[in-house]
């Protein structure tokens, strides 16, 4: 099945990744020896599919502002965004604000979330992050990284997360989705997911950064996944180039509406 062309943005970007200053020599090193087996074109091919498919991505947790997006972040670690929902439904109808979270307490945070893995200490990170928030800036969730990074329990990931969904920033979160396919597709080839972020924040072409982290993200999630990518679903088939691709004519190329596929699982 053809991909059906529609007009899009040509957008100007340089073939493979572009090199740029360093901090160190070793860190520059690193980054010359960095090769993808993509043009440009292809590149920008491959996210404007994206942009087609989900126009407008969203977050699969659940949050009301910047401060529950923010403790959803914290705890997705190591969980399902689907498990964090049903527990934070209650938490957060008890409390939606640094002060009102505060005052509920760690124990009570605790109850709230025990059915997410290591609780425990993401109920201490919640009720200390709130104390934090209320004492440093008044209650408000910073548009700043360190101030973020700074926070009990928010490291990189999260405050990626948070600068790009709540405040609209070019961040992309590498979680353990986007990390799998910068190394499967060859597409940001790295050891550790701050080496992937920094070679797809310099690959991906300008307009399609702010939604780079959701598109990544979801079709690892549906379509990419860990065990067995389901290939006959994939809208850039034709241009993957990971060896473990089993079909090289992409899916139809159609906007989806928001939320998970009708029949797709979770990886």
């Amino acid at each position: 099945m053809m991909v059906e062309k529609i007009d899009k943005p040509v957008p100007r970007v340089k073939r493979a990744v572009a090199k740029t200053a360093a901090k160190t020599p070793k860190a520059r090193a690193a980054k010359r020896s960095i090769t993808v087996p993509y043009t440009a074109e292809d590149i920008a091919e491959i996210f404007w599919r994206f942009q087609v498919q989900r126009p407008e991505p969203e977050s699969e947790l659940e949050y009301s502002n910047a401060f529950t997006l923010l403790v959803a972040v914290v705890l997705s670690a190591q969980a399902t965004d689907a498990g964090v929902n049903k527990a934070t439904r209650g938490l957060f109808a008890a409390a939606d604000t640094p002060e009102a979270m505060a005052a509920l307490g760690e124990e009570a945070i605790r109850e709230h979330i025990k059915t997410i893995g290591l609780y425990r200490n993401k109920a201490k990170n919640v009720a200390a992050l709130s104390e934090a928030l209320i004492a440093r800036h008044e209650g408000a969730v910073p548009n700043d990284r360190a101030a973020l990074e700074a926070l009990p329990g928010v490291g990189r990931k999260t405050a990626n997360v948070v600068l790009n969904v709540a405040f609209g920033e070019e961040t992309l979160a590498v979680d353990t989705h986007i990390f799998r396919i910068g190394n499967r597709l060859h597409l940001a080839p790295g050891k550790t997911p701050d080496e992937v972020e920094d070679n797809l924040l310099r690959l991906i072409p300008q307009p399609y950064r702010r939604h780079a982290h959701h598109w990544l993200i979801l079709h690892g999630r549906y379509v990419c996944k860990a065990r067995k990518p389901v290939c006959e679903a994939c809208v850039i088939a034709d241009l993957c180039m990971a060896e473990v691709k089993t079909c090289d004519v992409p899916a139809a190329l159609t906007p989806l509406p928001p939320g998970p596929p009708p029949s797709a699982t979770a990886a």
